[in-house]
């Protein structure tokens, strides 16, 4: 197989591992991997309304425009400081812990931040801090709602491993959810990567969690909102 392109397919998720800088520096309005459901909105509409079903015409209508909400893309940017960690997803903190053990995906003690997203945010993930891509490992799993807490440890998930310049590591992970059946990764491994661009999409509601080392200072807070590559969830020390 391709250095490139490594594919993981089960029944229900693809992921690929691969280095899409068309992605990566999209400059539509929203995401490229919205363009076949929207389209398909588009035909069905206007299929609807050439046969003069106009209520169904209308439905289509609106189901379309939800969607080209939901893979909306909007440019983000930001003034950040070397060692400040951004949220890479949008969406509602769910929890912060301090983990004492090296039982976590970073494999040593570790803060972790949880972050929901609803249908409702913009699902393009970014990333959290610059570095280099150190490793990339696909988990199969379940599907639970990604709100809840067994969904961290047992759902399917994409974890980034980003070694940040100075031999600090941190971790975060993709999570699928009770909707969300595809997990889009755009970078690769070896890949040399900053504060804020975009790495990848899950579908339809999901989760991202970040582990940092245990002496980093966090300032993100329980059912905080936040923004990918602009809200800062803490400091590296």
């Amino acid at each position: 197989m391709e250095n490139n392109q490594i594919i993981c397919l089960n029944k229900k998720t693809l992921i690929r591992y691969k280095l899409d800088n068309s992605r990566i520096n999209n400059r539509w309005p929203f995401a490229k991997e919205g363009l076949p459901f929207i389209l398909v909105g588009c035909a069905v509409t206007f299929f609807f309304f050439y046969l003069g079903f106009l209520q169904l015409s209308i439905i289509a209508g609106i189901l379309s425009i939800f969607i080209v909400f939901f893979f909306r893309d909007p440019d983000r940017s930001n003034t950040v400081t070397d060692r400040a960690v951004l949220t890479p997803a949008d969406g509602k903190i769910l929890e912060v812990l301090h983990l004492k053990d090296s039982n976590n995906p970073l494999g040593e003690p570790a803060l972790k931040v949880s972050i929901f997203m609803s249908i409702f945010d913009v699902h393009v993930n970014r990333i959290p801090i610059g570095g280099i891509i150190q490793k990339i490992t696909y988990n199969p799993g379940k599907f639970f709602s990604a709100n809840l807490d067994k969904a961290s440890q047992q759902n399917e998930n994409n974890r980034i491993t980003l070694i940040h310049p100075g031999s600090c590591r941190i971790v975060f992970v993709q999570i699928a959810g009770l909707i969300a059946r595809r997990i889009s990764c755009w970078v690769k491994e070896g890949s040399h990567v900053e504060a804020g661009q975009r790495f990848g999409l899950i579908r339809f509601g999901s989760r991202l969690e970040v582990y940092l080392p245990d002496d980093s200072k966090i300032i993100a807070q329980p059912h905080q909102k936040v923004k990918a590559g602009e809200t800062i969830i803490g400091y590296l020390s």
